[in-house]
């Protein structure tokens, strides 16, 4: 029995049936190859100048605040303007900050604390972005090509996140970091002219103002769904026990691997990419709740490995798969949160997700550095995979209808799926 080839390969439904899609993805892509050659050379620049773990690792906890009290406003305020609007006035945001960066590195002495007030911009700015964007996708897809969407989106993070970080480790190590930087300035310039493009997405006539009281409606709504908490959970567990991006300077230096250090950064964008252009499968899926748990246990598993191994291939390989269990759980995720979440808290819900998938990496940065500085950069790395194995499993026999999610079946989903056929 042969399986064909369109079973596996990505389905590219979203991108045929809308425009918007196509616009939203192509000004992803350039947004994401920007932000990674900013995100590779921001913690080797502070490596140079400090030559310290930790304070490489406090980056999460200057990003932390911002991002929480940000991202949480900015779900509400998704539900309450023109999405597009924010998304187009952010990522200008974002494009003024990258030229800060660009001039600090050219000053003949850089300043290290532009660094991290920088950082701490870019946090807040993506907390308000990142619910209007997330929210808009539901909206301009059908409901029945919301994962399809989301393995697109996959691809197209993961296409960034292979070649800008590759190509940010041979610019730094060659050309300096201003170079970098110039780049990702470039790539917001393009996607400020993209997201002008963009049809307006205004909130329900009767949407109201962002306040505190909306926020705990949110918060209520999400409490209530064990599915949802779920989700949030393990996401937040996996990326703070086991996100070890912020100490791989101190890694490839162990290794005696520094011309590896942009491979590190992309082998798990490698691994992502591949679950991506075989996802055609993950259509037919309907337990979406097993796709997470599996995904992020995975991604633990393959963390430990990468910590336990000292050759540099070794090392890429677990990364590489590390990238696929968390792309396998990433896809899970997000479809459950597109199918069941209403429309008129899917911006306020979008600011939570934020804090899930965000927070966890933030202080995950500042327990990897903690860690390596106490401990060792490797011992940091596998301990770390350990104990996000240990909390998957811990919070899935807690939430046990995570893994019962049947998209089929499920009262949330059957709504929103009424909802959009209707729409």
């Amino acid at each position: 029995m042969f399986v064909s080839l369109s079973s596996i390969l990505p389905d590219l439904s979203p991108w045929r049936s809308t425009r918007d899609f196509r616009l939203l993805w192509v000004q992803g892509l350039v947004t994401t190859f920007g932000s990674f050659m900013a995100l590779v050379a921001l913690p080797l620049q502070i490596k140079d100048l400090t030559d310290s773990p930790l304070a490489v690792g406090a980056m999460g906890a200057v990003e932390l605040v911002p991002l929480i009290v940000f991202g949480l406003y900015g779900g509400a305020l998704a539900d309450a303007v023109d999405r597009r609007k924010v998304i187009l006035l952010t990522e200008a945001g974002l494009g003024l900050l990258a030229a800060v960066l660009l001039v600090n590195a050219l000053l003949p002495e850089p300043l290290l604390w532009p660094l991290y007030v920088v950082a701490a911009g870019v946090s807040a700015l993506a907390g308000l972005q990142r619910p209007a964007l997330d929210s808009l996708m539901a909206r301009i897809v059908p409901h029945d090509q919301l994962i399809a969407a989301s393995a697109l989106n996959s691809l197209r993070w993961n296409v960034g996140a292979i070649a800008a970080p590759s190509l940010a480790g041979l610019v730094v190590a060659y050309a300096g970091h201003a170079p970098a930087y110039a780049v990702t300035v470039a790539c917001f310039a393009v996607s400020v002219a993209l997201c002008t493009r963009i049809a307006p997405a205004p909130p329900a006539h009767d949407a109201d103002k962002p306040s505190l009281r909306g926020l705990a409606e949110g918060a209520r709504y999400a409490w209530s769904r064990p599915v949802l908490l779920g989700t949030y959970a393990i996401d937040m567990a996996a990326m703070f026990f086991a996100f070890p991006n912020t100490i791989f300077p101190f890694l490839a230096e162990d290794l005696d691997a520094e011309w590896a250090l942009g491979l590190m950064y992309a082998a798990g964008a490698v691994g992502s990419l591949l679950l991506s252009l075989t996802s055609g499968w993950t259509s037919r899926v309907r337990r979406h709740g097993v796709l997470v748990v599996i995904g992020a246990a995975g991604w633990g598993l393959a963390i430990m490995a990468a910590g336990w191994f000292a050759n540099i291939w070794l090392v890429l390989v677990c990364l590489t798969l590390a990238g696929a269990g968390d792309m396998l759980s990433g896809l899970g995720r997000s479809t459950i949160w597109n199918q069941t979440i209403p429309d008129e808290l899917r911006g306020r819900l979008a600011g939570i997700e934020v804090l899930s998938y965000s927070v966890g990496p933030q202080l995950g940065q500042v327990r990897a550095g903690a860690a390596a500085g106490w401990t060792g950069t490797r011992t940091a790395i596998w301990s770390g995979g350990l104990a996000c194995v240990a909390s998957v499993a811990a919070l899935t026999a807690v939430l046990p209808k995570l893994l019962s999610y049947d998209a089929s079946t499920d009262e949330d989903a059957a709504r929103r799926r009424e909802v959009s056929a209707a729409g």
